[in-house]
């Protein structure tokens, strides 16, 4: 299934950003490390993979909340973020990152339970 339009622009500026140095600077949106004329500290690959899930799971609640068809795999493959285990299967940690209802409703952006 195809992403909204809407998600798929989060997706792509989420996947675009470099996220590598995001706690030492505050970004504009389109940063991009070789324009920048004094570079700063670096994270390592996996703390810069960390905040990009981060980002993609704070996005994520948002649109799944407003998007009856939204699939959080999809948007987190489109984000840049490894959805599979080192065996191939599905990373259960992608969904399980998300405030749902035992229905599988979306918790409303903002609350920690509220519809």
């Amino acid at each position: 299934m195809a992403l909204s339009r809407l998600a798929q622009q989060f997706a792509d500026e989420i996947r675009q950003h470099d996220w590598s140095d995001a706690p030492y600077r505050a970004d504009r949106a389109g940063h991009r490390r070789q324009d920048d004329k004094q570079p700063s500290q670096q994270l390592e690959p996996a703390e810069t993979n960390r905040i990009r899930m981060n980002v993609m799971w704070v996005t994520a609640q948002v649109v799944g909340y407003n998007d009856p068809n939204f699939d959080v795999y999809e948007f987190a493959e489109a984000c840049g973020v490894k959805t599979t285990t080192r065996s191939g299967s599905r990373d259960g940690g992608i969904a399980a990152g998300l405030r749902r209802f035992q229905d599988g409703g979306y918790v409303k952006p903002g609350t920690w339970a509220e519809r």
